[in-house]
């Protein structure tokens, strides 16, 4: 599996880039056929393609003529198996089609072969590739558009050091197979590389090779000032110095897990520097709609709501569209009969698979007893507007899982736009994604405050989920445990991509308290079962495996 021939990208010459980073290719290296001929890079396409490879599959149409030969472009699409990756194989989402690699996903069976996983992992490597590309040919022409694809390039490391631990690396494209880092230096390096802290990281297949050497030159301190912008405003979709900040924190709240050594107070630290700033959280609802609902309505972009978007990913149905994006989403969560009023009809193009499992909707109805009742109904009932599912005509618990009605239907993500207005294509959503948001660095500092403080918030850290749940209209409480706030993050975050890295630190995942957390069809059985903690990275995929000798392969595959 190749990636194509980039089009339209570098106007002189086509970069063609190998499968992950095993045998990236010099094919800039060449000489024109004039030697008049001056071959300039065209920046601000190179630039906006390290952002592009987040939401479109490649250069045309929904599919995208993929930049991932062998795959089409949904399967690869960045947050379509950032969704499949973090939320089918845990207790909130299940999906009904039998397309390759869905049952693995849904029954926490994956293997080197998967085929989204796959696609995953070279979605990944080609931002890596661009980034790489913009840096080795642009670095110097503006200086803040540089350390944004640094750390663009540092996200995309950063997903695929969750996901597959021990990974290929390298910062600069080369014809030679690249050497596999140890996922603690992965996360040295990062942090040295938004932060600007001198270190030296070596192979881990052979420590004699320097993989890199980062500067004190950070990329965090010469980005964008933050600032709360709609998609009227300039700078809006582009990563400012909070996307920064979020980066860290997420990392460091998961430190525990990628190095062995927590890292709590920087955690808590990094998070309220964006609590601090200007993405604030968004409170005020629209007519029927709740605060809540807005952030992931047709305009969000316009409505308000992206004042607390630390990163928005850009759709629109006239220019950005991709089957891999929120029109996955939503499509994929949607079915006609979920739509009451004709004048609200959110999806278009309903695709009728992922819904939420019975276990993940006890963090709103404790009793287990959700009621059969519209998305509307449903949060009156929960007490809570973030409890946006559709049961009428759906099983609770999902006994079938490749029938879309058992289980109920997540009504979270919608085309429809809280001003009324109709969106560009009927079909396809002008709906961004809120990658980073502000949310989220609440969640982490609550509970990096609550680690601190032998497992319950204090007054600082239960501050911050309230502030959480009086914009979702629920009660406030007096003090969380950290199962508590895991519940919070839950009600908060589901289907963004958070739950499998959330459960994980939890030890809820694999491993030895795996068995203490079932849900309906966790390893494979009706009831759920446990499994051992090496499912908790996913395998590199065999392709790779099989063409660089440099990797070796993750535990248990």
């Amino acid at each position: 599996m190749n990636f194509k021939y980039i089009k339209n990208i570098a106007p002189a010459a086509a970069l063609l880039l190998a499968a992950g980073l095993s045998s990236c290719t010099g094919d800039l290296d060449v000489t024109p056929i004039d030697p008049g001929t001056v071959m300039v890079p065209d920046e601000p396409a190179l630039y906006t393609k390290c952002y592009a490879n987040m939401v479109l599959a490649g250069q045309t149409g929904k599919d995208g003529d993929c930049d991932i030969d062998g795959l089409d472009g949904g399967t690869t699409g960045f947050v379509r198996q950032l969704f499949n990756s973090q939320e089918l194989g845990t207790d909130e989402s299940i999906c009904a089609w039998g397309d390759p690699g869905i049952p693995d996903f849904n029954y926490n069976q994956t293997t080197a072969s998967h085929p989204m996983l796959t696609g995953f992992y070279y979605r990944l490597y080609a931002g890596i590739n661009y980034c790489n590309h913009y840096l080795d040919v642009c670095n110097g022409v503006d200086a803040t558009r540089t350390a944004e694809v640094r750390f663009l390039r540092c996200l995309y490391y950063y997903y695929l050091m969750d996901a597959f631990g021990n990974v290929p690396f390298t910062t600069a494209l080369s014809s030679s197979n690249a050497h596999q880092i140890a996922r603690a230096d992965l996360f040295n390096w990062i942090e040295a590389e938004l932060l600007g802290k001198a270190i030296t990281i070596n192979a881990m297949d052979d420590p004699s090779v320097v993989l890199a050497e980062t500067s004190t030159e950070g990329a965090l301190s010469q980005m964008l000032t933050p600032a709360a912008r709609t998609s009227k405003d300039q700078g809006y979709g582009r990563a400012d110095q909070d996307a920064a900040n979020l980066l860290l924190a997420r990392m460091y709240i998961n430190a525990e897990v990628y190095t062995g050594s927590a890292r709590w107070n920087e955690a808590k630290e990094y998070a309220e520097k964006v609590i601090n700033g200007p993405h604030k959280l968004w409170t005020t609802g629209k007519g029927k709609w709740s605060a809540y609902q807005m952030l992931f309505m047709g305009d969000n972009g316009e409505n308000g709501a992206s004042q607390e978007a630390v990163l928005p990913l850009i759709n629109d149905g006239k220019t950005t569209t991709a089957y891999g994006c929120t029109y996955f989403l939503i499509s994929s969560q949607w079915k006609a009969d979920m739509e009451v009023d004709a004048a609200d009809a959110s999806c278009g193009d309903p695709w009728s698979g992922n819904r939420i499992r019975g276990a993940f909707l006890t963090k709103f109805f404790p009793n287990g007893d959700a009621p059969q009742v519209t998305i509307s109904e449903m949060a009156a009932a929960a007490g809570d507007d973030r409890a946006l599912f559709h049961g009428k005509d759906r099983e609770l618990v999902i006994t079938k899982p490749t029938e879309f009605t058992s289980g109920y239907s997540v009504g979270k993500f919608r085309s429809s736009k809280s001003d009324g207005s109709a969106q560009n294509d009927p079909k396809v959503p002008d709906t961004d994604f809120f990658l980073m948001r502000s949310a989220e660095a609440y969640l982490i500092a609550a509970e990096a405050d609550a680690r601190l403080n032998g497992g319950t918030t204090t007054a600082t850290g239960t501050g911050y989920l309230n502030q959480l749940r009086a914009r979702a209209n629920a009660s406030s409480m007096n003090q969380f445990s950290l199962n508590q706030v895991l519940d919070e993050r839950a009600r908060e975050l589901y289907c963004e991509g958070f739950r499998r890295s959330d459960l994980v630190r939890f030890g809820y995942y694999g491993g030895a308290k795996s068995s203490e957390y079932l849900w309906e069809w966790k390893g494979g059985a009706e009831s759920g079962v446990g499994f051992n903690e090496t499912k908790n990275l996913f395998a590199l995929p065999f392709d790779d495996i099989n063409v660089n000798k440099n990797l070796k392969q993750n535990p248990g595959y």
